[in-house]
């Protein structure tokens, strides 16, 4: 049975560019707060054909649509030229539509020199499920396998999962992404992403990725900046509070969901193993730190704190002036050692506040650092009670 999932995000009062990836719930969002809106799909060849051919066309059935309407653009990027025509109708006084616009890649839209309409509609993204939408962070070790895609959960097998995961590593991942950015070897871009799923939330050694891949270092700095263009992940930047110690400055790279960090990798048919659970983990806990600051509007900058002695922090968010350090690990027990780095930073004055996570059952006192259990962590996280 398909579940319909209640989602945090709310749609803005003025029109709005939406950004996510493909199977994060974008379209089925849409028709349960716009149920009344004009409706354009680019991903449909007919609907792209027409307009690709005679862009004119467009503009003309906008002119049809009733004042006061809201339209729908669905993955605006394939056609850019058009936001030529939104701009033009976001300007008219009198016809006053609203538009939503949205697309699983903002490559196109930055590298075509696209009408981004001046401000005139704000940026949203949409996510995974998060805890507060699913509701089965109980079910944590299905969530590091499989990640939490709403299309993933609706799944009523394993092996269903398995498939989809790998359906859309190949076909999407692989071969749309590689379509869209230009790439012209397709077996080095899937050798890449092999490579990139299975070195995933780590710092990236381009010397390493380079002669695991077969690629150069520009051919990889082109690879991470188009999977961070088309929303497959996110590169976390190293946190350098203070000159006189010399950190670590180069940065992670987290996939958007674990389920795709294993389909990457080759391990969908694989049981959990303790060596990726952590990676996994903090995966997940990053993705629910990055819905939660566009659910919350916290404008949070987050990123990771490592020291060549290998003292580290997992994540360092910063918010309105507050600073608070995270520690994510993957074991039932806490020991006092995963603590040290934050109560370091904490005795600095480098942090106002510092969270562990862990999967025990009881919160705790480590110093003066709060160490949560997952769920409640990210209860405290919804709640917008971290600060």
């Amino acid at each position: 049975m398909t579940v319909m999932y209640t989602r945090q995000m709310k749609p803005p009062a003025k029109s709005f560019f939406l950004f996510g990836p493909r199977g994060t719930g974008k379209t089925t969002w849409l028709r349960q707060h716009f149920p009344e809106a004009e409706w354009f799909d680019l991903l449909r060849p007919s609907e792209f054909l027409r307009f690709s051919r005679q862009p004119e066309l467009f503009r003309k059935e906008l002119e049809a649509i009733p004042s006061g309407k809201a339209v729908v653009i669905d993955e605006m990027q394939k056609l850019p030229l058009l936001l030529d025509d939104v701009h033009h109708f976001l300007s008219d006084r009198q016809k006053k539509l609203s538009f939503v616009l949205t697309g699983s890649s903002a490559r196109k839209l930055k590298r075509s020199g696209a009408n981004l309409l001046a401000g005139r509609a704000v940026n949203r993204h949409f996510y995974p499920l998060v805890a507060a939408e699913h509701g089965q962070i109980d079910r944590i070790e299905q969530i590091l396998k499989f990640g939490t895609l709403p299309e993933v959960l609706n799944q009523p097998t394993d092996r269903d999962r398995v498939d989809f995961l790998e359906a859309y590593a190949s076909n999407y991942l692989r071969e749309e992404i590689q379509q869209e950015a230009m790439i012209r070897s397709v077996e080095s871009f899937s050798r890449f992403l092999q490579v990139a799923g299975i070195m995933n939330g780590q710092i990236l050694n381009f010397s390493s990725i380079a002669r695991d891949s077969g690629a150069s270092r520009t051919t990889l700095l082109g690879y991470y900046g188009v999977l961070e263009d088309t929303l497959a992940g996110n590169p976390i930047r190293a946190w350098q509070p203070r000159i006189r110690i010399k950190e670590v400055g180069h940065p992670k790279f987290y996939f958007f969901d674990p389920g795709v960090v294993r389909a990457l990798s080759g391990r969908l048919r694989q049981e959990l193993e303790d060596f990726e659970k952590g990676f996994l983990l903090e995966t997940y806990v990053l993705h629910e730190l990055r819905a939660w600051n566009e659910f919350l509007d916290l404008d949070a900058k987050i990123s990771y704190w490592k020291t060549p002695s290998k003292v580290e922090v997992d994540f360092i968010v910063e918010a309105g002036g507050a600073k608070i350090g995270i520690e994510v690990k993957s074991s039932s027990t806490w020991k006092r050692e995963f603590g040290k780095p934050l109560n370091q930073l904490l005795e600095e004055k480098s942090l106002t506040r510092a969270y562990g996570v862990f999967l025990g059952v009881r919160p705790q006192l480590d110093g003066g650092v709060e160490v949560l259990p997952l769920k409640a962590f990210l209860a405290k996280l919804a709640k917008g009670a971290l600060f």
